[in-house]
């Protein structure tokens, strides 16, 4: 059972007897997962970003940017994730916003049309959810049998 700190960080756990899978195969499934059908990228992390691995997620549409650090620590079966986000939603960068740690979100836009008897209709035109990128990456370490840990510093 976890506690009031692991659910504002994200932290999950295996379920009850999972047997963890050693490191190299938690690397080469969480690098599984990139393919032509995902909003993000997993690619190993260059020195400077003091991880094992970054998962990248660029959604213009809505000036979002999202970066999933990880830091595989084999000796206690977890992966540290550091989630980042960086929001721009005007051309200036003075609106720019920087946020980490575990905020699930939903960007949307919505459009709205007059119909033939005048009467106003919004209707969703984008929707992107934060966990597209993040429940896949997460889903993968539980499955290795190791722990999703959400840290605010790698």
């Amino acid at each position: 059972m976890g506690n009031l700190w692991d659910g504002l960080t994200g932290t999950k756990r295996p379920g009850v007897g999972a047997v963890p899978l050693p490191a190299p195969e938690v690397r080469a499934a969480l690098l599984a997962l990139n393919g032509p059908d995902v909003p993000y990228r997993v690619r190993a992390a260059s020195p400077g970003e003091k991880a094992d691995l970054v998962a990248e997620c660029r959604v213009p549409r809505v000036g979002l940017t999202l970066k999933a650090r990880m830091r595989l620590v084999p000796e206690k079966g977890e992966v540290r994730v550091l989630e980042e986000r960086w929001e721009n939603r005007t051309s200036g960068p003075a609106d720019a916003q920087y946020g980490r740690g575990h905020a699930p979100a939903v960007y949307r836009q919505w459009e709205t049309s007059r119909d033939p008897g005048g009467r106003e209709h919004r209707a969703e035109v984008f929707r992107f959810d934060t966990r597209e990128m993040t429940d896949p990456l997460r889903d993968a370490v539980l499955g290795a049998g190791w722990v999703w840990r959400g840290v605010l510093r790698l």
